[in-house]
């Protein structure tokens, strides 16, 4: 998929957040990058064979205090190589990157990956119930 076609999904992603979230969003930019760097390995320790799909750098919304100002934009990075690996079609990549914007903004929200996976296991379960 080339990048401009990524990245329309990856803002279409960021307009789908509920409205009650969206407005609480401040100082923050969201990028698309090809992979994560060795340098991401390391701050994050994960394992060099691992996919690192997106990250959050910055100031959690929890954290930001009362003087809080002058400050660079927090990053969300997705990165599309990794995304592109796992998916088989376009109607994945999407709902891949689609999990991936919503996983980062949690962590904008000051949720950690703990708090993250059990949301989204709960989010799958409603899914599959919505299924059957």
């Amino acid at each position: 998929m080339n990048r401009e076609k990524f990245e329309a999904l990856v803002e279409e992603a960021l307009l789908e957040l509920p409205k009650e979230f969206k407005k609480l969003i401040d100082n923050l930019v969201v990028i698309v990058e090809e992979e994560a760097s060795p340098e991401v390995y390391r701050q994050t320790g994960s394992h060099p064979l691992s996919r690192i799909l997106g990250t959050y750098h910055g100031i959690p919304y929890t954290q930001r205090g009362p003087f809080y100002g002058n400050i660079l934009p927090d990053r969300i990075i997705i990165y599309q190589n990794p995304i592109e690996e796992i998916c088989t079609t376009e109607a994945e990549i999407k709902q891949r990157v689609r999990s991936v914007v919503i996983h980062e903004v949690g962590h904008y929200f000051g949720l950690s990956d703990l708090d993250m996976e059990k949301i989204e296991m709960e989010i799958r379960q409603i899914s599959r119930k919505e299924k059957d």
